[in-house]
């Protein structure tokens, strides 16, 4: 009999409902990764407030000036401690999408902790440049490597009706990562001493992903059947019927394994079309300065003058960065990929010109301005922060794998990871020789130009793909509709 007030059609799909608890579990776990990447991304931002110091004179590249019992780095040399982990995280693509497929994602999650925990140690005991910046590219081959193996485990083994939550999890997790190093950047007096903070969490992750279950996707793809259906069992309850994934994932791969693509299809319109804006997307997002503002926070706050402490400037910042991000999951789903990215790029390039015009009105009058617009500089960049975690954040990834077919995500989410993680070096790595060449404001204000283009893009080219299949989609661009 079924029970009171329930159909037997309910009762039917009650009982093919996936479990929740150990997907989050295993997301969470997993995300720990993505912490462990936002803290070495957030380190550089407190480090360089205490490495940073003013000289006279230029020193040689890997000469270092002693200040009291440390040493201090010069603004050249501190851009190649900044970019140098975009040079590790650009390698560490290149070697994620080979070791997920050769030893698996658990195994490469796992595997990616030994370059991390090896960068922290040379940060942390660094006598001279070179040591810091092979600290900060093999702590960036982590970054890199995490970036692919997470989201492709996460999605793998997510069931349907959780996993853009789930998928979400990584940005949201990076975030927390950033803040966690500022919060204890402002805490902890020395740098080296943050090293070991900031390392603990790369530490706890790789304790956690010893208990994760590999990708059923993954142990399929290898001949595993038995351990696929164990590890999908696992994900989705004792009392779930796994047999239509499963079968799913089986006739997917076979179909993977037929459909290859070749360097000549890239010249297909509805392949080439897509391709094209999604690599845009990409440049778009670094040309739009968030990665050298976030390594820098903290020197930018110093240079504002405000009364502000620029460790509590830098947390608020923080703080809105995770809560924005986590308010994107929601956001994404309900006003359009099209709509955000409008939306994300006019208010970045607003709010980052406002604050050139602080930085504009301080070389004219130092005082009146800090007296004045005291407020720009934080409120600016909590906006500039709020929008780019809400549109460019996440949006440019998510439409990689609504743009694509799976015999194109690949070799198209290759190019795209390799292609931002090259424009986050050239952004960071000029950032400094662009302040001495046009001043703070006519840095912030080339940052804003190229908003507003980047905005014009959104509005003209980039299409809508919210509640769109992927043949709907491929149609849009020229593409047979079947």
């Amino acid at each position: 009999m079924a029970e009171e007030g329930k159909s037997t059609s309910d009762l039917v799909r009650e009982w093919r409902r996936p479990a929740h608890g150990t997907q989050y579990f295993s997301a969470v776990s997993a995300s720990m990764s993505a912490m462990a990447v936002g803290a070495a991304i957030g380190f550089s931002s407190p480090a360089t407030a205490a490495l940073l110091r003013p000289s006279d004179n230029e020193t040689d590249m890997f000469e270092l000036k002693l200040a009291d019992d440390d040493f201090y780095l010069t603004p050249s040399q501190n851009n190649w401690f900044a970019g140098s982990l975009s040079i590790g995280a650009l390698l560490g693509c290149m070697l994620g999408g080979l070791s997920i497929n050769h030893i698996g994602r658990k195994g490469t999650m796992l595997a990616s902790v030994a370059p991390l925990m090896a960068g922290w140690i040379l940060i942390g005991l660094a006598q001279n440049l070179a040591m810091l910046v092979c600290g900060r590219i093999l702590c960036g081959l982590t970054t890199g490597i995490s970036s692919l193996a997470v989201p492709t485990y996460t999605t793998e083994y997510a069931s349907k009706d959780i996993r853009g939550a789930l998928g979400s999890g990584f940005q949201l997790f990076i975030t927390i990562g950033i803040l966690y190093a500022f919060v204890f950047g402002a805490i902890v007096n020395s740098w080296r001493w943050l090293t070991l903070v900031c390392a603990s969490v790369g530490a706890i992750f790789f304790v956690i992903a010893i208990f994760l279950r590999e990708s059923p996707n993954y142990l399929l793809s290898k001949g595993r059947e038995e351990e696929a259906r164990e590890a999908m069992q696992y994900f989705r309850g004792k009392d779930y019927d796994i047999e239509d994934e499963i079968t799913a994932m089986k006739n997917s791969l076979e179909e993977s394994k037929k459909d290859k693509i070749s360097l000549k299809d890239l010249k297909t319109p509805y392949i080439l079309k897509p391709l094209i804006i999604a690599l845009l997307l990409m440049v778009f997002q670094q040309l739009a300065g968030v990665n050298a503002v976030l390594y820098n926070i903290n020197i930018i706050f110093q240079d504002s003058g405000s009364s502000i402490s620029d460790d509590v400037s830098t947390i608020i910042v923080g703080v809105v960065q995770v809560l924005a991000t986590a308010s994107a999951t929601v956001l994404i789903d309900r006003l359009g990929r099209k709509l955000l990215l409008c939306l994300s790029s006019a208010t970045m390039a607003i709010s980052i010109i406002c604050l050139g015009v602080f930085f504009y009105k301080k070389s004219l009058d130092e005082k009146w301005a800090v007296d004045t617009l005291v407020w720009l500089p934080l409120t600016s960049l909590m906006i500039f922060i709020s929008a780019f975690s809400i549109g460019y954040g996440p949006i440019p990834w998510i439409m990689m794998g609504e743009f694509f077919y799976p015999n194109m995500k690949e070799v198209a989410g290759s190019m795209a990871t390799s292609l931002n993680w090259t424009f986050v070096f050239i952004v960071t790595f000029t950032f400094e020789p662009l302040q001495t060449g046009i001043h703070d404001y006519g840095v912030y204000w080339l940052f804003g130009g190229i908003g507003i283009v980047n905005f014009i893009f959104c509005l003209l080219v980039v299409p809508e793909t919210k509640g769109k299949s992927i043949q709907e989609t491929t149609a849009y661009f020229g593409g047979s509709s079947s």
